[in-house]
């Protein structure tokens, strides 16, 4: 298997992700490369582990897929994520009863925080990367998410 020089996570682990995302949309190799941009051949290089796309491609490939490029970069290793977890428990999925206090901001935490514990998409670990991923995004803009301690 390649060597990842960006992160701890393989890359074989994100093509094999890539490639179930995109035969969970339907698409051909083909269809998908199109979609991102990219060549055919890139891409199945990029399935079998055998090339390290960078955070645009990644970033293409999300948007093409439909789905978040802060997955994508976990996997790839860019970004740190939460691998030992294999779940997302409840509470803190939901804030734990925790939320901010009245008010549309802590609303909308909660209403994300809801969303991802309820995607049936989703595996455990992608919930727990997605969460850890939109706690950083908040602390980083100066609104802390009390609840993100319940971890």
């Amino acid at each position: 298997m390649p060597h990842n020089p960006l992160g701890a996570l393989p890359i074989k682990p994100l093509g094999e992700y890539i490639r179930e995302q995109r035969r969970s949309a339907q698409y051909s190799v083909r269809q998908l490369a199109q979609a991102a941009g990219v060549s055919n051949p890139y891409l199945s290089q990029i399935e079998r582990g055998l090339r390290k796309p960078s955070a645009e491609i990644l970033q293409q490939l999300a948007r093409a897929l439909q789905i978040s490029a802060e997955t994508l970069y976990v996997r790839a290793g860019l970004l740190d994520g939460a691998p030992e977890a294999a779940g997302v428990d409840e509470d803190a999925a939901t804030g734990g009863g925790k939320r901010e206090e009245a008010g549309q901001a802590g609303e909308l935490q909660g209403g994300v925080r809801e969303a991802v514990a309820a995607d049936p998409w989703l595996s455990g670990r992608q919930k727990r990367a997605l969460l850890d991923i939109y706690d950083a995004f908040r602390a980083e803009g100066g609104h802390d998410s009390s609840d993100s301690g319940s971890r």
